[in-house]
């Protein structure tokens, strides 16, 4: 029998894990030597649409971050990389010497962010700041927890001669087909009677969203045009049955008010190399005061109303009516190129056959995202969703290993969150605990005999999600 190692064409990958590599790469975004994302051939409206964004994105007061940032310089910079990763369970991971990755927007890989050497110790991204010392604190203080505090680890990955050496981040906002076929493949742990009853919950949610979906898609198309307002007011209705459009609307903010802040400390930090995560950080803090560490962003969505009194407080130098406009056209373009499937340009919306399989060539990305989601909550199925997101894990780190990625990044923006591979079969890694002294830097204090596990830890159990305290040993990530 042939040995296969990591760099085998197919490594160690079931017909499953094999048919995935496709999807998986597509969730991608690469960056050729310049920054520039590869946006494919320009062979139709939504392909054209998608340069056209990229151009006009880069022509913002803080475009050229999207381009040369400090993640990036990170990534693409020496065989040594630095990151440092916040916890709450420093007790229960040093008993077991073992760390966990957690699912989220990176998917199956341990959540950090990049730290800079320097002369005074290792300069924390703001990102990672901000995790540290406001949104882990914030987090605690809900749970009611008084006697401990995030640790802050600082990890030294060695990147090894054969590691990818180009940008690739994975952008979780491309995942529904990824999600739709794995609950093909695990659908059977549901009864008939269950599957049935999925499907048409998700085909109900998509009908009674025919109107917004087919706005936006006449926006994004066609070129249509709308009041902020109504299209927001319609975005608001429509975010209970598609929860997915909750996270393309933050996205969406953030997005804007990264790009386009021109404050003083959004000008400081991109001197830096850096995009200003406070300004998204603090949108959903406002928002949704008293959820630290327990966002949800499938209920994400504040009204054309509230965006006024919700931006001005937190950066003056953004307008919440360019804002509003500029949301219309973005929000729509992303549920054109991330919610239906590429190619589909919608018709006669009121033509549509309102079955599953029917709508599944044109809706298999909104069906998966839907399905996603609504199987957290389905009858039995929370029993199995942790084995759902294990398997989606399995193809990330299947993929990444074939493509030896050793550091996969959100790729939906730079803006510094960045993981590591669990699964990587030659990852060199060492692990200190630090401290952060009073200029903000952070030092190693003490190296730790931690090893990183290819298992997820269940997501109610990380730092960012934890809905309960009393988690297992086992959990501590």
């Amino acid at each position: 029998m042939k040995k296969t190692t990591h760099t085998d064409p197919h490594p160690a990958a079931g017909p499953e894990l094999l048919d995935a590599y496709r999807p998986w790469a597509d969730a991608h975004v690469f960056f050729d030597a310049a920054g520039i994302p590869f946006t494919g051939p320009v062979d139709g409206p939504l392909a054209r649409r998608s340069a056209a964004w990229e151009r006009r994105l880069h022509e913002t007061p803080n475009g050229h971050l999207l381009r040369r940032n400090a993640l990036f310089d990170a990534l693409r910079g020496s065989s040594r990389l630095h990151l440092l990763h916040v916890t709450h369970a420093l007790e229960q991971i040093s008993r077991q010497g073992v760390l966990y990755p957690s699912g989220g927007c990176l998917v199956g890989s341990v959540y950090c962010a990049p730290l800079t050497p320097t002369d005074r110790g290792y300069r924390m991204h703001n990102l990672a700041e901000y995790i540290l010392t406001k949104e882990a604190p914030a987090g605690l203080a809900r749970l009611g927890v008084t006697d401990r505090a995030p640790t802050p680890l600082i990890f030294e990955i060695d990147l090894p001669p054969q590691a990818y050496r180009g940008l690739a981040g994975v952008d979780y906002l491309r995942l529904g087909l990824i999600h739709l076929g794995i609950y093909r493949h695990l659908e059977y742990l549901l009864s008939a009677a269950e599957r049935h009853r999925l499907r048409d919950a998700v085909v109900a949610r998509v009908r009674n969203s025919a109107v917004f979906l087919a706005t936006a898609a006449a926006v994004a198309h066609q070129g249509l045009r709308i009041g902020a307002a109504p299209f927001l007011r319609m975005l608001v209705d429509a975010v209970p049955r598609l929860p997915i459009l909750g996270y393309l609307y933050f996205e969406a903010l953030s997005e804007y008010l990264m790009l386009h802040s021109t404050s003083r400390q959004t000008r400081h930090l991109a001197d830096l190399g850096e995009l200003n995560n406070r300004l998204y950080k603090d949108v959903l803090f406002a928002s949704y005061p008293g959820t630290a560490g327990k966002f949800d962003l499938a209920v994400f969505h504040p009204g054309p109303e509230q965006l006024p009194g919700l931006l001005r407080p937190i950066d003056p130098t953004v307008d919440p009516g360019h804002a509003a406009d500029y949301l219309v056209e973005r929000i729509s373009h992303l549920v054109a190129a991330r919610l239906i499937a590429p190619g589909e340009v919608p018709g006669a919306w009121h033509h549509t056959r309102w079955e599953f399989d029917a709508l599944t060539p044109r809706f298999g990305p909104l069906l998966g995202h839907l399905i996603h989601r609504e199987l957290r909550t389905f009858g039995r199925y929370p029993d199995f969703y942790f084995y759902f997101d294990q398997y989606k894990a399995l193809q990330a780190w299947n993929y990444w290993n074939h493509m030896d990625i050793v550091a996969p990044f959100n790729g939906t923006m730079p803006k510094g969150e960045v993981g590591i591979n669990p699964a990587y079969p030659h990852l060199g890694h060492r692990v200190w605990r630090a401290e952060r002294d009073d200029t903000g830097h952070v030092h190693p204090v003490e190296q730790l005999p931690l090893t990183i596990a290819p298992r997820l830890v269940d997501i109610k159990y990380t730092l960012m999600r934890n809905n309960q305290w009393a988690a297992p040993a086992s959990s501590a990530a």
